[in-house]
């Protein structure tokens, strides 16, 4: 049975799904921050027809049409919608997947008779698709090569079995999907067409352009096979328990989340995988739903822990007149590989992180934070703060010498003049006696970063023992003779 693949473009995929979301009406455009620039990646047909364009500047496009209404690209959103069409297209065909960011690509080999036809299919996918508000084009051949050109860069539709060359040949060189630099060199040897790319040795040809235009060119013409290969769906964790009867006692609740834990447990285990965030979804009689969320410091596939957690969150809950059915699903999942037991320290470090987990589900997980070092001479630069859940903790933290204060604040004025230290000075309302100070340490500001705190120029750093007990940090700026105070001392 002869091969044949279905291509389908989708031109103004991202700017109808967001039209779709929320409706706008006149020119409409999606903004994205390219080469340092807010630029246009996806527009409707209204803007197009009044000459806006892929890539132009957002301040060119406001001079063309003042009242553009624009609204921030989403790749993420995007990508998890044409994942979702990916699969809502299997109902045509088994073998379905994407092709760039708006298009999907179908294997209808022996299928197409199941609607009827080639014809009756592609008609069939371009109405229901129209109704869901996407403009389309599409175009079946016998390799996915040619039909991706004829969708594209040709008229699209049905290509006879064995007409691939005859439709291939008069298509511009952008069809065979080859990367700008590589049309631009053939452009310059005055090559325009598919068809000029034929009448020229193959050798000089892989010489000064690799094999990709060779390659995409049999691709696309057969000689070269190109299967259609779906993404690999990701497995699923989750678990359900419907009851006979209905449950309010939160002792029942509480055995019937050990079970689903325990076989959720069991399935993560199965695939070397471990929870970061688990849902439990109650459904209760008058039909309303209850979503417990939880967060986990660690990968972990331990019913009891688990269940432990849970029991905050099921406290004051209101089950009304029951719950009848108990989703549990893992929503995020990590690798987690069998692991030998020791007795390493490893026991210490799930303490530390059951630990975090139990804090960051009372205050949240973006509210306990960790300080990394950071690779800077700056004093107030030399550490980062991160969500101690996200990160890791710094095994060594690089050692500085001379050493740095227990505490560092913004610098603050004090009355001095000239390179030495003052003897005495007025800070924070109270006079300060100098008893001894070592220094300096010149420190000099990042030249490749312009900081508003450090324009001042490099600074000189002295360590001060005053009368009153305490150990300070000054420094003075020899641009501007002046002495701050910025750290203390344990």
């Amino acid at each position: 049975m002869p091969r044949r693949i279905l291509s389908l473009w989708l031109p103004r995929f991202a700017s109808s799904l967001s039209l779709r979301r929320r409706p706008a009406a006149g020119g409409f455009a999606l903004v994205a921050k390219e080469r340092g620039a807010d630029r246009l990646v996806c527009l409707n047909r209204d803007a197009e027809a009044r000459g806006l364009r892929r890539g132009m500047g957002l301040a060119d496009a406001r001079a063309l049409v003042p009242d553009l209404l624009t609204r921030p690209a989403d790749p993420m959103g995007e990508a998890q919608a044409m994942d979702a069409l990916r699969r809502w297209a299997t109902r045509y065909c088994p073998w379905v997947a994407v092709e760039g960011a708006d298009g999907l690509v179908l294997d209808i080999t022996g299928a197409a008779h199941l609607i009827g036809g080639e014809a009756a299919l592609l008609d069939d996918l371009t109405d229901r698709l129209a109704r869901m508000g996407f403009a389309t084009r599409a175009a079946i051949a016998d390799t996915r090569g040619a039909a991706w050109a004829v969708g594209r860069y040709g008229q699209g539709g049905i290509v006879p079995q064995g007409g691939v060359s005859h439709r291939l040949m008069p298509l511009p060189l952008a069809a065979l999907r080859l990367d700008a630099p590589t049309l631009e060199g053939l452009e310059r040897l005055g090559l325009r067409i598919i068809r000029d790319l034929t009448q020229i040795p193959r050798a000089g040809l892989v010489r000064r352009f690799g094999t990709a235009p060779l390659l995409r060119l049999d691709q696309a013409l057969g000689a070269v096979p190109e299967p259609v290969a779906p993404a690999q769906e990701q497995p699923v964790f989750a678990v359900r328990l419907s009851l006979p009867e209905p449950i309010g006692l939160m002792g029942d609740i509480q055995a019937g989340l050990e079970r689903l834990l325990e076989r959720l447990c069991s399935h993560l285990r199965s695939a070397e995988k471990g929870a970061r965030r688990l849902l439990l979804e109650l459904s209760r009689v008058d039909g309303q739903a209850i979503r417990l969320e939880i967060g986990l410091a660690r990968a972990m596939r331990e019913p009891a822990p688990m269940a432990q957690l849970y029991a905050r969150a099921l406290e004051g809950m209101d089950a009304g007149f029951g719950i009848e059915r108990m989703r549990l699903s893992a929503v995020a999942v990590e690798a987690l590989p069998a692991q030998q037991i020791t007795t390493t320290g490893a026991k210490a470090q799930d303490d530390l992180d059951d630990l975090l987990t139990r804090l960051c589900n009372r205050v949240g997980f973006d509210h306990v934070l960790r300080y990394l070092p950071a690779d800077s001479n700056i004093p107030e630069k030399a550490f980062s703060i991160a969500p101690a859940a996200y990160s890791a903790p710094a095994r060594d933290w690089h050692s500085t010498a001379p050493p740095r204060p227990l505490v560092i604040f913004p610098p603050e004025p004090i009355a001095g003049t000239g390179r030495a230290v003052p003897r005495r000075f007025k800070w924070r309302g109270l006079w300060w006696g100098v008893v001894a100070a070592s220094g300096p340490e010149r420190i000099s500001p990042e030249w490749w970063l312009d900081d508003p705190a450090w324009r001042t120029g490099l600074r000189d750093y002295w360590r001060v023992q005053t009368d009153r007990g305490a150990r300070l940090w000054l420094y003075h700026t020899p641009q501007r003779d002046g002495w701050c105070v910025q750290g203390e001392f344990a």
